[in-house]
């Protein structure tokens, strides 16, 4: 069960005098106290668990985000930094004693060079914005989580986000040049910049994936990337989970790349059906949506050797799109899935865990084994081109007794993640979910290695604490 630590009654006893300072610095309206104003960020992604915070501050500059957490510092508050609020592992979850900075209004793009192939944007500018603001002119920003509607650019460096497309182009971590971050003592710190690599330590890469717990992200620059001249979709369904997994491994084994390749069992299949009419064949156990680009004599050359791979397991269909318009009907259901799993189910757990491709077929055996065990269905729905699984685990909360076996059955999961060589995230991040599971991963020496890290940033352990790190020692 996940448990937050025990508020500072010292803190709370000068609430009143915590927002008045926040006042002198945001003025009223960038300070939110009042507690159904409060409500809409007491959690996150992570629905099971809430809490409201002691307040919300809402800053717009870097500069002002700099005096609040030098004031937060002074005082001894908490932070907790928040983008969208979409984080799926409790990344944003508030502390009773702690404020809750929001990076919403922070959310101007201020510089796009496409000579340097790079754009500059502020921490609370979407996802799906960065690219929309440049599309007109044939390029975009490659990472596309499911939430790209939502999420934020700085969130995806917190969590170091992935997506579909990560396959062939990488995390965040692969397409960021520079940060922007501003320290617990409200130092303002540039890293990286708009040149392919910076000289000395990568402190670009250790902070990304950090989770707040470091620093706070104030401004992005991004790899941009032109756009290819198209791009196709094709669907291969299987008899089984595990023919599926078998499938996905004979492609990446062959040195073929596609820009993604995603993975559908039953459950996932006719929730997404129902709800998209995308065509899905519902005889099917699992399915494949396999995407390639270039050229259209790059596409019939990729999807010719991909559709005889295919066949080599025996599809009980294939189905290659001839269209912008056919491949679009293929990703239609999948871009929708998880709001079609929540209409079958009253909650749902989505698990984030990554695994070596080879071993996807007696991953997708255990988990089925484990949907017995503990009575639960789950849906597989994940990238599976890069073995990032995303089982969504169904449930629900106002069964006490249901809600504790998805817990267990996702930490089960996860603990078979690494088990087979796997990891405990892939892009949702650690935060408060998979926390207590850190000892399955690292040791004792290497957990304090990273704890000796997160201290010479924030010695007093004030940003985002009681996440990514286990509350007591193995």
């Amino acid at each position: 069960m996940i448990r937050l630590p025990e508020p500072k009654a010292a803190t709370l006893a000068k609430r009143d005098a915590i927002i008045a300072g926040l006042r002198r610095i945001l003025r009223d309206s960038g300070v939110i106290a009042e507690a159904a104003r409060l409500k809409p960020y007491e959690m996150d992604g992570l629905t099971a668990f809430r809490q409201p915070p002691l307040a919300v501050a809402l800053p717009e500059t870097t500069e002002q985000l700099a005096a609040v957490l030098r004031f937060l510092n002074q005082e001894g508050v908490r932070v907790i930094p928040r983008g969208a609020g979409t984080s799926l592992s409790g990344g944003a979850l508030p502390l009773a004693d702690g404020v809750v900075i929001g990076m919403m209004r922070m959310n101007r793009i201020l510089e796009i060079d496409y000579d340097d192939r790079f754009a500059v944007v502020q921490a609370g500018v979407t996802n799906l914005g960065i690219t929309a603001a440049m599309q007109s002119d044939g390029f975009f920003y490659a990472p596309d989580p499911s939430s790209q509607l939502a999420c934020m650019i700085g969130g995806n460096v917190a969590m170091n986000s992935g997506g579909a497309h990560c396959l062939k182009y990488g995390v965040t971590a692969n397409n960021l040049l520079g940060l922007k971050i501003v320290t617990i003592e409200g130092e303002i710190l540039d890293i990286g910049g708009m040149h392919l690599d910076a000289a000395g330590y990568d402190w670009l890469g250790l902070l990304t994936g950090s989770e707040g717990q470091l620093a706070m992200v104030s401004e992005v620059t991004v790899r941009i990337l032109r756009a290819a001249e198209g791009q196709r979709a094709m669907l291969a369904a299987f008899r089984s989970n595990e023919i599926a997994g078998a499938c996905v491994d004979r492609i990446i084994g062959s040195g073929i790349i596609p820009v993604a390749l995603e993975f559908m069992d039953r459950p996932a299949i006719h929730a997404c059906e129902d709800f998209a009419h995308a065509g899905y064949p519902l005889d099917a156990e699992a399915l494949l949506i396999i995407e390639v680009e270039g050229s259209v004599a790059e596409q019939d050359e990729l999807l010719g050797r991909i559709r005889a791979m295919c066949d080599e397991f025996d599809p009980i269909s294939c189905r290659v799109s001839q269209s912008a318009e056919e491949s679009a009907a293929i990703w239609k259901g999948r871009k929708g899935a998880f709001g079609a799993v929540g209409r079958i189910s009253p909650d749902y757990l989505c698990m984030d865990g990554t695994i070596p491709t080879g071993q996807l077929p007696l991953v997708l055996r255990r988990i089925g084994e484990m949907s017995d065990h503990y009575r639960l269905k789950v849906a597989n729905i994940f990238h599976a081109g890069d073995g990032n699984l995303h089982p969504l685990i169904m449930f629900d909360a106002n069964d006490a007794d249901s809600f504790h076996r998805a817990e267990a059955f996702g930490a089960d999961i996860l603990c078979l993640c690494v088990e087979v060589g796997g990891c405990l995230t892939g892009e949702h991040g650690v935060g408060v979910e998979k926390r207590d599971l850190m000892h399955r991963q690292f040791t004792e020496i290497e957990l304090d290695q990273q704890r000796a890290i997160k201290s010479a940033f924030d010695p007093d352990w004030l940003l985002n604490p009681a996440k990514v790190f286990p509350l007591v020692a193995a």
